[in-house]
């Protein structure tokens, strides 16, 4: 039972002469100016109720096996005088309740080159709040393409490469603003994007379909259509080539030459007549 002390306290587990908000182990004293300090930290990180969403589907390859398209998080973020860095933060879905805002992009614990096997979220496309003007200008590209490096894959010493995302998911990305390695503000995650996969052969429709079996029937019939074609073709060809055979063995025909006999008479019999 607690009971009142001298000094107007409560008396339990505390001692006499000891303050009674620190109890009597040493280490839970420690602990509570960590608490607080992590309790302050975490009030400082706004979060701006902004969701990021993919592009406009009139945007050619918005989804393809390995990338997706994220609309740029224009007028989302305030002007800060310390000029913080954005970060995109990229996620398995089932990461994202235990994701750890207090750990630096670059480290191992966030490298693209471990993701999704040793590390369930990565960071990259950082840039300034000055590649995200407010308004949009006229001409800007106003989309951010994820997973388009494939040069620094394999490349460790890119931990922050946006490379190619290695399966179908599905993934939730956030961004997140940090003033040196201190977050100050993010959004909030965006709904579970899966990627696109290869349809395989036993996906295909089956030849006893309905739709199969009147193609089918198609085909016969243009196949019967073109073996009458080419029957037609090859009589025309038989007729043609008998015609021009007949003709040039007419006009080939030797004519018949008549020779007349003269009979010649000379001279030299003149005298024997005479005779």
């Amino acid at each position: 039972m607690w009971a009142l002390a001298a000094t107007g306290g409560f008396r339990g587990d505390t001692e006499p002469g000891r303050p009674h908000s620190c109890p009597r182990h040493p280490s839970a004293c420690t602990m509570l100016p960590l608490l607080l300090l992590l309790l302050t930290t975490a009030h400082g990180l706004n979060t701006i109720p902004y969701i990021p969403t993919l592009a406009s589907p009139s945007l050619g390859g918005l989804i393809t096996a390995s990338t997706f398209t994220l609309e740029q998080p224009r007028c989302v973020f305030s002007e800060d005088p310390g000029n913080p860095v954005i970060w995109l933060v990229v996620a398995v879905a089932e990461a994202v309740n235990t994701f750890n805002d207090s750990v630096e992009p670059g480290s191992p614990e966030r490298a693209f080159q471990r993701f999704p096997n040793s590390t369930p979220a990565y960071m990259t496309l950082n840039t300034t709040l000055l590649n995200y003007p407010c308004p949009k200008r006229p001409g800007d590209i106003t989309v951010l393409r994820v997973g388009s490096e494939t040069k620094c894959t394999e490349d460790e010493s890119r931990p922050t490469c946006n490379g190619p995302l290695p399966g179908p998911g599905p993934y939730r990305v956030k961004f997140l603003s940090l003033n040196g390695s201190v977050p100050v503000a993010q959004t909030r995650w965006s709904e579970p994007i899966t990627l696109r996969t290869a349809q395989s052969l036993s996906d295909t429709p089956a030849t006893g379909s309905g739709h199969s079996a009147s193609m089918i029937a198609l085909t016969s019939i243009l196949s019967i259509l073109f073996a009458i074609l080419l029957a037609g073709l090859v009589a025309m060809l038989v007729f043609w080539g008998s015609d021009t055979y007949s003709g040039s063995s007419t006009f080939s025909k030797p004519e018949a030459v008549t020779v007349r006999r003269y009979n010649t008479h000379h001279v030299y019999d003149q005298p024997a007549a005479r005779l």
